[in-house]
């Protein structure tokens, strides 16, 4: 008995790594993702084996997963256009694996084009040299560098205009206590000059 639920656990399971990934459509070994509004954080992370056609266009990918076509061998068309496409770091594994594909076998760059950054606009992914790729990284590690000085002069202005502030308030505690101090003394001083008139009063009278 526990080795025919194991038998059905297997298969049902098995067969569970075929099924089509939401929110997709399959026919056979075409899988159509297109016009779904995917992005790159909603993409599906696997395919059903033995996909000859996968459908990504027409949605909002920015850069796909490192690895995530690799493993289909069976890949015969992939469609990528109509994604807006940022060609930083982000995008040297799908420019790879662009530049790996039969040109005979696979159309797949056709229509996939940099959207960003503003200096590769327009630009096809898989023509993009890898100096041009770096740049934009040394470009975008730039912005993120002088950000940071920014909110680090920031800080330090800040901790600068708090020390200055307890300086003031020091100096002028110091100063309220020289005034306290000096009228204690004064006070001190009057209260025994009326003591000694007093005392040479009662000594001189009759």
């Amino acid at each position: 008995m526990k080795e025919l639920q194991l038998l059905c656990l297997l298969y049902f399971g098995g067969q569970g790594s075929f099924a089509c990934p939401h929110p997709c459509t399959c026919h056979g070994s075409q899988v159509n993702c297109s016009g779904r509004s995917l992005t790159s954080s909603w993409l599906p992370v696997s395919f059903p084996p033995g996909t000859t056609e996968l459908h990504l266009h027409n949605n909002l990918l920015t850069t796909l997963p490192n690895g995530l076509l690799d493993k289909h061998t069976s890949l015969r068309h992939v469609s990528l256009h109509g994604n807006p496409w940022t060609c930083d770091c982000g995008v040297l594994y799908l420019r790879s694996w662009l530049r790996r594909q039969p040109a005979g076998e696979l159309s797949s760059h056709i229509g996939v084009n940099c959207s960003s950054p503003p200096s590769l606009r327009g630009r096809l992914v898989v023509y993009l040299t890898e100096e041009e790729v770096l740049d934009s990284c040394h470009y975008w590690y730039c912005d993120l560098a002088l950000a940071s000085q920014l909110c680090l002069l920031v800080f330090v202005l800040v901790q600068a205009a708090l020390l200055v502030a307890v300086i003031v308030f020091l100096r002028r505690f110091e100063r309220l206590s020289k005034v306290a101090r000096w009228t204690m003394e004064e006070s001190l001083t009057a209260g025994d000059v009326l003591s000694e008139n007093e005392y040479v009063r009662v000594y001189k009278r009759p």
